[in-house]
């Protein structure tokens, strides 16, 4: 197998008329979802070279997977971009990625052309592909189209398994956001064998809570591809909506949540159980943060029948490399663990280059395998430096992604997430480098310099700094210049920033200033 494309064919071919993907206003069957993707793949195929992403400026919905498959058809890579990143950042990924065009929908076009008109690239309305007259319109209108179908199929049969399938962009420590490029190769082998191990079948009813720029998404996309799941994109709004949200899940019949941790315990700190319970979740699949046990046990007690899996695993390495079936209630100061390996997907941890094996003992998390990335969208230097040669194998090359996480495993054979080498943090369920914050900061005029610490237990960023400018007026550029959720919650000035012997900011000294962890 090539391309994830023979999932959609296949897939079509068996079930043509069952319900792909639907939102509260559209839909598509899994033939739809198959004829639209050639329909914007054709396009695509027409316009651009192989292997030049896309962008995607909109916010989930089924245009938007259809376009995301046309994309892939043509062998170009798709990357979804979060519409309510601030200008400065989309600049920035917009240098990194470099696509053939932005496509974009009514919603948010003004926006995208605000944000991509100087950049040179084209901004396309989702509509202009389609056709304003339905479906049937445009589909009668490509099928004319020879020389752009036969175009399609040609790309389609050069693909390689080692062809860019998305790029997502996550948080860089020096201020530049990191394009994680993953091929087609590492969700072939991912995704059979997450479905398989989990039951994820034909009938399940997948309630999509992650945005598409988000890697959480992957298994729900993937899965409904290769088993003729239906997905359910769950609107973003109704995750600060408890009663919305848990009527959407029961009136749909929602059987599976792949959802971030964030997600878990805003039902369950909010009382969404009380008001009603979505008897039909029989899988709860969780990952993005440490589930803290009070808000799992109160999950499992409406839902005893559920199965309960805890999945670990940074963008890098396809989703996740690991995974723990919860069978037991945790104690409150337990950490819950990440469990063993997947299939075909090596684990292990190193203290420097030495292998760290006796229970209880801490080193880095390091992995294998093909569900590695291909690395970083135009960008060696990190990709070099992230993505090294295994030290344990000396007789051949073989790369592994050094994580930046601590573990320890158990005595029963699990891995245990401990903490951080870096101050890489995970909050809101994102992945955020604290050093892009700090290097935001201290761009601006009138700071001189800038840190940032994070509570975990109060899950707040705080960030301090000494210069001249007023906390409100700094707190008005990071505004600008960050999404919302590395936004700082509180803003700190110090006379002078307090440094080690080795000249460097001594963070413990700031934690005990403002009080922060």
């Amino acid at each position: 197998m090539r391309s994830i494309i023979e999932w959609l064919r296949a897939t079509a071919e068996r079930i043509p008329e069952k319900v792909a993907v639907c939102d509260e206003t559209d839909s598509l069957t899994f033939a739809q979802l198959h004829e639209t993707a050639r329909v914007f793949g054709s396009w695509v195929a027409s316009r651009q070279e192989a292997r030049v992403p896309v962008a995607l400026f909109m916010e989930k919905s089924p245009r938007c997977l259809a376009a995301m498959m046309g994309a892939v058809y043509a062998r170009c890579p798709y990357s979804v971009i979060d519409v309510r990143q601030p200008d400065a950042r989309l600049s920035s990924i917009m240098a990194t990625l470099q696509p053939g065009v932005v496509l974009t929908d009514s919603a948010n076009a003004d926006r995208a052309h605000e944000a991509f008109d100087a950049t040179g690239t084209p901004v396309v309305l989702i509509d202009e592909v389609l056709g304003d007259a339905g479906r049937g319109a445009a589909f009668a209108a490509a099928a004319l189209d020879t020389a752009a179908s036969q175009t399609l199929d040609q790309r389609f049969a050069t693909a390689l398994d080692v062809d860019p399938l998305y790029i997502n962009f996550t948080s860089g420590s020096t201020g530049t956001p990191k394009g994680v490029a993953v091929c087609h190769r590492s969700v072939i082998d991912f995704i059979p064998q997450f479905d398989s191990v989990f039951g994820i079948g034909q009938d399940d009813r997948i309630g999509n809570q992650a945005p598409f720029d988000f890697d959480v998404s992957v298994k729900d996309i993937y899965s409904t591809l290769l088993t003729g799941a239906t997905l359910v994109l769950i609107p973003r709004d109704y995750f600060s909506q408890p009663a919305k949200l848990m009527d959407f899940l029961a009136d749909n019949a929602i059987t599976t949540c792949t959802w971030a941790v964030s997600a878990m315990c805003f039902v369950s700190i909010m009382g969404g159980f009380d008001y009603r319970v979505p008897e039909t979740i029989n899988k709860v699949i969780f990952s993005g943060e440490v589930m803290p046990p009070k808000q799992l046990a109160k999950w499992r007690r409406v839902l005893p029948n559920a199965t309960f899996v805890n999945v670990y695993g940074p963008t890098e390495v396809t989703c996740n490399c690991t995974y723990h079936v919860v069978d037991r209630e945790y104690a409150k100061d337990e950490v819950i663990p990440a469990g063993k390996p997947f299939l075909n997907e090596g684990v292990f941890l190193l203290d420097d280059d030495a292998l760290v094996t006796q229970v209880g003992a801490e080193g880095e998390v390091c992995v294998t395998g093909t569900c590695l990335a291909l690395g970083y969208y135009n960008d060696p230097q990190r990709t070099a430096a992230a993505f090294v040669q295994n030290p344990l194998s000396t007789a051949f090359p073989e790369i592994m992604y050094r994580t930046g996480d601590l573990a320890r495993w158990d005595e029963n054979g699990n891995l245990v997430f401990s903490g951080r080498k870096d101050h890489q943090i995970k909050h809101l369920g994102q992945r955020i480098e604290l050093g892009e914050i700090e290097a935001a900061a201290q761009a601006a005029d009138g700071v001189e310099r800038a840190c940032c610490l994070y509570d975990a237990k109060r899950k707040k960023i705080s960030l301090y700094y000494d210069g001249s400018l007023a906390a409100d007026a700094l707190l008005e550029l990071l505004s600008a210049k960050l999404p919302h959720y590395m936004v700082p919650a509180k803003l700190i000035p110090v006379e002078h920033m307090p440094l080690t012997k080795n000249g460097k900011v001594d963070r413990a000294a700031l934690a005990q200033m403002g009080g922060a962890k």
